[in-house]
């Protein structure tokens, strides 16, 4: 289908804020260009922020209790979620506009990770400092390695923090980390090869190019055969076998629309439990801006939903 008008509205927007190519911008001005979301109030959600020790020192986290959660305080999933913004930008607070309706949609307990930005602290910094904060929320709701007791645990992400979040639930499979019931990938960023048919297709027009993910890897990876690792790349792990249930949410007009499609086939033959589902005719970021898209608001509702079910409720 073609370009969702509000969808070619939001890409006018965002352009109108970073006229240059990412590679002649300063970094200052790349972060400062990233747009808060709008406003979010009145929904009942509690929210406080504490740090964890990390690798590299502490790691702030925000948390968001829902009403509902609050109801059912030592059943209520915690979903760790990880901001996008291609691991070079993004803040707690621009997304709160995403984390505090994703807490009511799913009546859970939300944990979003400030996680360390490149290319101050490069690949593997922040999937570690992600890790830390996994095993630091399965201590404080205790959530053994043995079993859930009933409380769902999920990583999610979008974009750089989709790529986290598959990478976290490897990295806890191969650690004999804690227990993950699931893991949300929203439009997830899966190889560093920038070469799939949606990036030539996408390649530019659609808020996010080919050249700026060429650009966001270079910040992220210390050395270019870093993007061979798994948890760097996770659509190159050896085997998918093992690893939590995945609901993969991609976009039609995204360059990293394919990765994410055939990362839930490779899942699917690994025989993980896993589903994505397209957004026809939205471009890639379109989840933060819930007061200009409508289709933002009914996905965070359906991602809500896929958690509930996960938990049995």
């Amino acid at each position: 289908m073609p370009l969702h008008p509000q969808a070619a509205r939001m890409a006018a927007a965002a352009a109108s804020t970073r006229p240059l190519p990412l590679r002649e911008m300063n970094l200052a001005d790349i972060r400062g260009g990233f747009q808060p979301g709008p406003p979010c109030e009145g929904d009942g959600v509690e929210i406080d922020t504490f740090s964890i020790p990390g690798p590299v020192g502490p790691v702030t986290v925000r948390r968001y209790v829902s009403a509902a959660a609050r109801e059912v305080a030592s059943t209520a999933p915690v979903i760790l979620y990880f901001h996008g913004g291609g691991w070079v930008m993004g803040t707690l607070p621009g997304y709160d506009c995403l984390c505090r309706p994703l807490a009511t949609a799913a009546e859970a307990i939300v944990l979003s990770v400030d996680y360390s930005l490149s290319p101050e602290r490069r690949f593997p910094t922040a999937v570690e400092e992600c890790f830390s904060a996994l095993c630091a929320a399965a201590e404080a709701y205790e959530i053994s390695t043995e079993s859930t007791a009933g409380r769902p645990l999920v990583v999610a992400g979008d974009s750089a923090g989709g790529n986290l979040a598959a990478a976290v639930a490897l990295m806890s499979r191969d650690r004999g980390g804690p227990p993950l019931e699931l893991q949300l990938l929203i439009y997830p960023v899966l190889d560093s090869g920038c070469d799939t048919p949606s990036y030539h297709e996408n390649a530019e027009g659609y808020l996010l190019t080919r050249e700026s993910m060429l650009w966001f890897w270079e910040q992220y990876l210390a050395h270019p055969d870093d993007g061979l690792h798994a948890w760097a790349s996770p659509l190159r792990a050896s085997s998918l076998q093992n690893l939590p249930a995945a609901h993969i949410i991609t976009c039609e007009f995204d360059p990293l629309r394919d990765e994410g499609e055939q990362y839930a086939e490779r899942l699917l033959a690994a025989g993980v439990p896993a589903e994505f589902t397209r957004i026809d005719g939205m471009i890639h970021g379109f989840l933060r801006h819930t007061d200009v898209i409508d289709t933002a608001r009914e996905t965070i509702q359906a991602l809500g939903e896929v958690v509930r079910r996960q938990a049995g409720r």
